[in-house]
């Protein structure tokens, strides 16, 4: 989805639009999820890992393999629901029902009921850390995003895009891409296949085997052998990002800019190619880097750094005595 304002190739293809990978939301507003296959491979993965080669040896020992339950997903923390379709993934590994009160994206407060998970309650014990693990990571990863999507929406100048990087966890990238997209950031490129990012290593590559690095010929490589997938060029300086906006970049990366060189490089290049920001970007200055004129702002923090979401699942009706009756509404 990409905003009017950005500028047109000479073909009159909106340069920034093909480098979101996926899009934000389905028509009703709800974030579009990852691919099923990875996250029913995920959750199984992580199942397997818990229960190894005995099973929940303390479950087996101690609950009624008859006992049914419920489980209510809550809020320890304000945050960001993200990662429901784990719970699902999880829990359809066993015959527990899941029955959501909040959607995917959606503001919590300290408290709330995220939903509820029902079957036997052996089940639920075997599944409870996995859900949770899932639901919080992600939880958190929507939340931080969202914090600096709020952040930028405060500067009135055009509509600055948070998005996120391949800084992710091994394995999981499709999940917590989709958990910035349910925390209102938009993605960069899914992987290394969707996407040129020329960056600096390259341009080193092409030096040490003695070929020319300039950023026509760059360019010029590139898009004969990738024809139709956008090129993006990282530079570190005023005059790089002259330069490579002229040999015909679709977009430019500024790599550790600081909000007044950004500005400078907006007012040289005269929105002719669109401006991502990277590095050392925070929430305190994240606005700087808005109000300089950046279309997108990249950061890897929303999930390499981001905090778990405390949410607990309270056991309810379980019918064994050992469990309190608990269930905030």
């Amino acid at each position: 989805m990409v905003s009017p304002d950005f500028p047109a190739t000479p073909e009159g293809r909106h340069c920034g639009g093909p480098l979101v990978s996926q899009e934000k939301n389905f028509e009703d507003g709800s974030p579009v999820p990852p691919p099923w296959h990875l996250v029913e491979a995920a959750a199984k993965a992580a199942l397997a890992e818990d229960l190894g080669l005995s099973g929940d040896v303390t479950t087996a020992a101690l609950v009624d393999q008859d006992a049914s339950g419920r489980g209510l997903l809550v809020f320890r923390y304000p945050g960001v629901l993200a990662g429901t379709w784990t719970t699902e993934a999880v829990c359809s590994q066993f015959d527990l029902t899941v029955k959501w009160r909040a959607g995917e994206g959606e503001a919590l407060d300290a408290g709330d009921v995220a939903g509820e998970i029902e079957g036997l309650l052996p089940d639920l014990l075997v599944a409870e850390r996995t859900v949770l693990n899932f639901l919080s990571h992600l939880s958190g990863i929507a939340t931080c995003t969202r914090a600096f999507v709020e952040t930028v929406a405060t500067v009135d100048i055009f509509p600055t895009i948070i998005r996120d990087t391949r800084k992710t966890a091994p394995g999981l990238r499709a999940l917590e891409k989709a958990a910035v997209r349910a925390g209102g950031g938009r993605n960069h490129r899914m992987g290394l296949f969707d996407a040129i990012l020329v960056k600096d290593n390259h341009l080193a590559a092409l030096r040490k085997g003695h070929q020319t690095d300039d950023f026509v010929s760059v360019i010029d490589r590139c898009g004969t052998k990738f024809p139709g997938l956008p090129i993006e060029i990282e530079v570190d300086t005023i005059a790089q990002a002259e330069a490579a906006a002229t040999a015909g970049a679709d977009l430019l990366l500024l790599d550790n800019m600081t909000p007044e060189q950004v500005s400078q490089v907006v007012k040289r290049i005269g929105g002719e190619v669109p401006i991502e920001v990277s590095g050392g970007v925070t929430l305190e200055n994240v606005a700087d880097y808005a109000a300089a004129g950046a279309h997108y702002i990249a950061v890897g923090a929303i999930t390499h750094s981001a905090a778990a979401l405390d949410i607990g699942l309270d056991f309810a009706d379980t019918g064994q005595g050992f469990f309190d009756e608990f269930d905030p509404r």
